[in-house]
């Protein structure tokens, strides 16, 4: 087995999004949204082990080997990578996100105005959603950086691991790694609203305790951002109250009625020049759409974002026929898109 970096410098060669090592499979790098294999000969899952062990502290090492699971950050030839270990078939397993080093602009991501006007609120709760690997993490942070570039604000970030390094321009920012700094998502946020924060991003809205605890700090005059594994904004909305037992459900509908300002839903697409673009679904928390929620009329949302473009809302459908007339992806590529969200 080579140098265990190697693959990681091989990976920022090849321009590669991911870098999968799994014992007794071999090396497999995400490019473009395809995974092709990067050598002939599956990795000795020992050897990969031992490898990977050199990667950490002892402080991770006995966390992985306690939790079976670890979530890091790793840096190679100035590059961050988002790692995640686990156990799979009595075998260690490594997957590797780069994150760019450059904060992409929203115009890189080419963001619709709404996005923008969500970088300009002062309180409430903003989510990307989607599935993994699909974005969310680097348009929540161009978001971030545009209100780093714009207004005097005390931002701070709740994640795991740490991906994107912000750097002061306007505002005074603090990054909070999750086994690292603060205990939990939920232990920091129990303790985030004592340091004066204006802007609060957390990584990820996982258990109940960190979902109720974003919903008061966005009650308490706080901008949220915080992202979300769903389908759909409506998904998104029943996965939040479906985390609470029954009689709380109808005062977590109220609550979220009141301090939801944007869902933006969101899934990568090939584009016809080999890239990946986003297709976003964009709902917008009017009073017409506070109230279905507090009414618990969910199923109406997708018919709200249908016919809510003149108050900034977009459907996924409109989002890909954007797309296609732009030439930006194919019609095959809109149409495998249009067929699974229909599904949903």
């Amino acid at each position: 087995m080579k140098p265990i970096k190697s693959y990681f410098e091989e990976a920022l060669k090849a321009g590669a999004s991911d870098l999968h090592l799994v014992g007794g499979d071999k090396p497999t790098l995400r490019i473009e949204g395809n995974l092709k294999e990067i050598e002939s000969e599956p990795i000795f899952a020992e050897e990969l082990e031992k490898a990977i062990l050199t990667l950490l502290d002892a402080d991770k090492k006995k966390t992985f080997e306690e939790n079976l699971e670890l979530d890091f950050g790793l840096e190679i030839n100035n590059t961050r990578f988002r790692v995640n270990l686990h156990r799979q078939n009595g075998t260690v397993g490594l997957a590797a996100r780069v994150i760019p080093k450059e904060i992409p602009t929203p115009q890189d991501l080419l963001f619709e105005p709404q996005l923008l006007e969500a970088t300009n609120l002062m309180d409430g709760l903003v989510l990307i959603v989607g599935p993994t690997g699909h974005g969310k993490s680097t348009t929540l942070a161009s978001m971030i950086n545009e209100i780093n570039k714009s207004r005097k604000s005390h931002i701070i970030t709740i994640e795991d691991p740490i991906e994107f390094v912000f750097k002061d321009d306007k505002s005074l920012i603090e990054q909070r790694e999750v086994g690292t700094d603060t205990k939990s998502f939920a232990e920091a946020l129990k303790h985030v609203l004592r340091q004066d924060p204006n802007v609060i991003l957390v990584g990820e809205m996982r258990d109940l305790e960190t979902i109720s605890t974003v919903l008061t700090a966005a009650e308490t005059g706080h901008l949220v951002f915080s992202t979300l594994h769903a389908a759909s904004a409506a998904d998104a909305i029943e996965r939040i109250v479906d985390v609470f037992d029954g009689p709380q459900q109808k005062q977590i509908m109220i609550q979220l009625a009141s301090v939801l300002r944007m869902i933006i839903t969101q899934q990568l697409l090939p584009t016809v020049e080999g890239g990946r673009v986003a297709a976003r679904e964009i709902l917008v928390n009017n009073s017409a759409v506070a109230n279905m929620i507090k009414e618990s009329n969910v199923a109406q949302i997708y018919s709200a974002i249908q016919t809510g473009a003149k108050n900034g809302m977009q459907s996924m459908e409109n989002s890909l026929k954007e797309l296609l007339e732009k030439g930006i992806i194919s019609e095959e590529v809109a149409e495998k898109r249009m067929m699974k969200y229909k599904q949903i």
